[in-house]
Parts: structure tokens; C-alpha cells; sequence
């Protein structure tokens, strides 16, 4: 089975995105993360993949969580 993968910048293209997956009655499953991807989000991403219809995985690095700016620009992406 062939997966794809895409990428969303801005926020209104997901909504979009999502409000078509709605439209269709299909499930989505969603995986925050903070941009350091460990097997923790991988078995979360396993897991919606076997119980959803699609898999939403975020990968966001919130500048606001670090008080020193040299760690956000070490912080894995």
C-alpha cells in the first residue's frame, strides 16, 4: 500500500484539507509533536494509521517554550 505525505504551511490550507476529509465521513487521527521525533510518535502514528482513515501528524516548534533563543536555534526540526 503506497502512503502520501503533505506538507502544510499555512494554517488555512489544512483547514481546507481537513474540511474535505469531513465532507467524505472519514476519520482522522492526530499526532502533535514538538519537532523532535522519537518511536513514542512513531507508535502514536502507527496506531492512527491502523484505527483512522488519515493520519494528521504536526510538527511545530513553539519559540515560546525556550528562554534561551541559542537552544530554539539547536532545538531539532
Amino acid at each position: 500500500m503506497a502512503y502520501l505525505m503533505l506538507i502544510f504551511t499555512k494554517i488555512t490550507e489544512l483547514q481546507g484539507y481537513i474540511s474535505q476529509i469531513r465532507a467524505r465521513n472519514k476519520s482522522i487521527g492526530f499526532v502533535p509533536t514538538m519537532g523532535a521525533l522519537h518511536e513514542g510518535h512513531v507508535s502514536l502514528i502507527r496506531y492512527s494509521k491502523n484505527t483512522c482513515d488519515y493520519t494528521i501528524c504536526s510538527v511545530f516548534v513553539n519559540p515560546t517554550q525556550f528562554n534561551d533563543k541559542s537552544d530554539l536555534d539547536r532545538y531539532p526540526r
